[in-house]
């Protein structure tokens, strides 16, 4: 094998590795993003975690995170707006970096 064929192969991991690090850290972030709204929804323990998964389960809908914000605003009402829940979606997808980081 040669070189080019090993700095190949190393880009191909690299990228592989980096689309498995964003998808985990999107799933991290709305699953952190569903416990927060459930939380503004008064639920707690298992329906909070139950709530979680539907919002992660609604970014399999179509490309983007629209579909977990229009999901999240139509749950929540009145309680947040599109705005205040993408911003919320920002900073946790921060967090949920850090916690694959430190994991």
């Amino acid at each position: 094998m040669s070189t080019f064929d090993d700095r190949e192969n190393a880009f191909e991991n690299k990228y592989a590795h980096d689309q498995e690090m964003q998808f985990r850290a999107e799933a991290r972030r709305n699953k952190l993003l569903g416990l927060w709204a459930a939380e503004l929804l008064g639920k707690t323990g298992a329906d909070a975690d139950a709530y979680a998964r539907e919002v992660v389960k609604a970014d399999f809908e179509e490309a983007g995170h629209e579909d977990v914000v229009r999901k999240v605003s139509a749950d929540l009402g009145d309680k947040a707006t599109d705005a205040e829940i993408r911003a919320k979606l920002e900073q946790l997808h921060k967090v949920a970096k850090g916690q694959l980081m430190e994991e």
